[in-house]
């Protein structure tokens, strides 16, 4: 990720956003950009790193290949608790105010869009009622997601077109905004406004190359431990949580575990929801015009990375032109 080329001077006061799918190399950039840009601080942008002890199959960075850089936001929370969006939105948005106020660079890296946004943008989440989600949960039990998810098509068809049938968490969280809010949940969903001056990195990968490196990531997550990281995990209640038991990887090892599957099956389910996962992301990241596509395997990918960001700082507003909003691969 070198460049012999000289780079304009990024400047301050700018928020750095790696983002894209799952085994694009976001880590590795995001790391070049901070050392580049020192002082600067990395924030964990990837709602399954924030839980202690999933190290392998998040593919959370080791210690010795964050190269002196700080990594906040990571190991935040025990496997029983669940994701909570609004709590990681408070944390993630002093550190950044923190990191602004005193000239460090804020370089936030992850795969998890929802929670790009609740950093980046304008955007306030719903309230929750305790009665009102554990009767919702109760029809999804007794009823199960595709009753539910016929009910949301009713209210509010175009929530019901973005959240998958089989998606039960998603559908009872918004028939919950529904109810509570008398609106669509959809006109809770976050717009393009920004809270601060931000360029938005995203590294593409052609679909044939990334699903070969999805496969070969879940490989190395076998071969580094991940059944054992599973198993160890399950002693401290990994199967009792409400989110992360259903992390890739995970939700297919602790059912190998539970002896409903072979490990082959497990190990080649993952590598299929990875891909299926990988195909949400692009689909996400690429609604948001704001976001500024570089190959992932460019030879000046920090070169290039960084210059965005120094047109971002110059801007002070982190605005995109036409041609920046392209992508190489629509050339």
């Amino acid at each position: 990720m070198g460049s012999g080329r000289t780079h304009p001077e990024p400047g301050r006061g700018v928020v750095v956003s790696v983002v894209g799918p799952t085994a694009a190399g976001k880590s590795d950039l995001a790391v070049g950009l901070a050392l580049s840009l020192r002082p600067a601080e990395i924030v964990n942008t990837d709602s399954m790193q924030l839980y202690r002890g999933m190290d392998i199959g998040t593919a959370k960075l080791p210690e010795d290949e964050r190269r002196g850089v700080p990594h906040r936001l990571l190991d935040v929370w025990d496997v029983t608790e669940p994701a909570d969006v609004a709590r990681y939105q408070r944390m993630a948005r002093g550190l950044v105010d923190g990191m602004l106020a005193a000239g460090t660079v804020p370089v936030l890296v992850g795969g998890s869009g929802l929670y790009v946004r609740a950093v980046l943008d304008e955007l306030e989440f719903p309230g929750t009622d305790p009665a009102v989600r554990a009767r919702l949960e109760g029809e999804l039990a007794e009823r199960g997601p595709a009753a539910l998810h016929a009910r949301l098509a009713e209210s509010d068809p175009a929530a019901a077109e973005a959240i998958l049938p089989s998606n039960g968490r998603r559908i009872v969280r918004a028939l919950e905004v529904i109810e509570l809010t008398g609106r669509p949940f959809t006109a809770t969903l976050p717009r393009h406004e920004s809270r601060y001056p931000a360029v938005q990195i995203g590294l593409e990968v052609p679909r044939p190359e990334l699903d070969e490196r999805i496969a070969r990531r879940v490989d190395l997550m076998w071969e580094a431990g991940l059944v054992e990281e599973v198993r160890e995990l399950s002693r401290h209640g990994l199967a009792e949580g409400r989110t992360a038991p259903r992390a890739l990887g995970y939700a297919q090892v602790l059912r190998f575990l539970a002896g409903e599957c072979g490990e082959e099956e497990a190990r080649e389910e993952t590598v299929r929801a990875t891909r299926r996962f990988a195909r949400r992301q692009e689909s996400w990241f690429r609604r948001d015009p704001r976001v500024r596509w570089l190959r992932y395997d460019d030879p000046d990918l920090l070169g290039r990375a960084l210059e965005l960001v120094a047109g971002a700082a110059g801007a002070g507003t982190g605005g995109i032109g036409e041609s920046a909003r392209r992508s190489p691969m629509d050339a």
